[in-house]
């Protein structure tokens, strides 16, 4: 099962892009883990310099935007 973070205080780019992540494992038929990231300092600890932030397996592979729908189907490939 793979283990996604959403890094960011809660904004809609934020909440955008953890229901990309949902529909692209929907899609794909694939269980999830996914937890969303607002406290601050750990956004921070994690490297996240520009939210939302993605982290899938305790790597950080996107931050700075709301990715697209192409780039999330690829996380999953």
């Amino acid at each position: 099962m793979k283990q996604f973070k959403v890094y960011g205080s809660g904004c809609s780019n934020c909440v955008k892009t953890a229901e990309l992540i949902a529909q692209a494992a929907a899609e794909q038929g694939e269980e999830i883990a996914l937890e969303k990231v607002t406290d601050m300092k750990s956004i921070a600890l994690a490297g996240v310099m520009k939210t939302p932030g993605v982290g899938l397996d305790g790597r950080i592979i996107h931050f700075g935007s709301v990715p697209a729908p192409e780039l999330v189907r690829s996380w999953f490939a």
